[in-house]
């Protein structure tokens, strides 16, 4: 039945979930060359499985006028104040499943499990994600925001901005001066971010539909979907010249973050790009210095070949950026 569903295109994967048996002992009976199913399974009866007649009582129990808008979670206690039990939580909840009777009944909506965002970067400007982070002043309580957005391929802080407020309309406004700044044709530009509200606001995807970008958002309450710009925060906020007071006005902010983004990227030596800076990978003069890296260590290997075992250090140039996908850059 596996290899049947993958000939018809279902992964290995998913048909093993689907006969509730594991991968591993699939691919360990077509070692052997069997093709029968080798589990032996239990061949008696559980001790202490319900009966019959227990587990009808459990279900009719749960199906009562008294119980059925309830949980088993607030169930279990309520029998047990009446001075009865019937059986754990987890056994109500399996034969439940069992019945098909999970579904969600009630007038919200069901929850949703959405999947996380994956984008594959091949080159510049195809794919920008971008933040705000707060600034601190020298008033308690008030802050200053940072609007960033960088390019995940190149790295390059592409958009920058300092507001005394977090708004869609300055997100908006924001897009639109990146797009400007950069000189680029928007159409088809994946603008990634979390789910702030400046982000998802009418006003702000209206813009990006109106620019041509292509929105794209984080997982409620998963920090870890917008790595690239989680990452330069950090960067940002724990580099040497990082102010060590707070900022006394707007335009000592403005000052401060514009030195930071002509210093990243013009001079950042990035790790994640094989310590070429922001600005050298995103106009393509990287090939040239990292080139150049690797006839530095061949000709070194030459005149002391005793000091490499195997190949030189890897200079090649990181092709394809992921976004939150499984898949390592190369």
């Amino acid at each position: 039945m596996v290899t049947e569903a993958m000939k018809s295109g279902a992964s290995e994967v998913n048909a093993c979930k689907v006969l509730g048996i594991s991968v591993r002992s699939i691919q360990r009976w077509q070692r052997t060359g069997c093709e029968e199913d080798q589990r032996r399974g239990p061949k008696s009866r559980p001790k202490n499985a319900l009966s019959e007649e227990e587990r009808g009582n459990v279900l009719k129990t749960l199906n009562s006028p008294t119980y059925r808008n309830m949980s088993p979670n607030q169930i279990v206690p309520l029998l047990a104040d009446d001075n009865t039990y019937l059986s754990s939580e987890s056994t109500m909840y399996r034969i439940l499943r069992s019945e098909s009777q999970l579904t969600h009944r009630l007038k919200s909506k069901p929850p949703e499990k959405r999947l996380q965002p994956s984008h594959d970067a091949k080159g510049p400007n195809q794919v920008w994600s971008w933040d705000i982070t707060y600034l601190k002043t020298n008033i308690r309580g008030l802050y200053l925001y940072l609007y960033l957005a960088m390019d995940i391929w190149s790295r390059k802080i592409v958009g920058w901005a300092v507001h005394t407020e977090e708004t869609m309309e300055l997100g908006a406004g924001f897009v639109e001066e990146t797009c400007r700044r950069m000189n680029v044709n928007p159409e088809g530009i994946v603008w990634h971010s979390d789910n702030g509200s400046p982000m998802k606001g009418s006003t702000m995807i209206a813009k990006l539909y109106e620019l041509g970008l292509v929105p794209s958002f984080s997982r409620p309450r998963v920090s870890n979907d917008n790595p690239f710009s989680e990452s330069l925060f950090r960067t940002l906020k724990y580099c040497p010249a990082f102010p060590t007071n707070p900022f006394a006005k707007v335009q000592d902010a403005r000052l401060w973050a514009e030195k930071f983004v002509r210093y990243y990227n013009q001079h950042h030596l990035h790790s994640g790009i094989k310590f070429v800076t922001p600005d050298d990978r995103h106009f393509g003069k990287e090939n040239a210095i990292l080139d150049n890296r690797h006839l530095v260590y061949e000709l070194a290997r030459v005149r002391h070949p005793e000091r490499w075992s195997i190949n030189t250090r890897n200079w090649s140039s990181v092709r394809d950026v992921f976004l939150n996908s499984k898949k390592k850059a190369s």
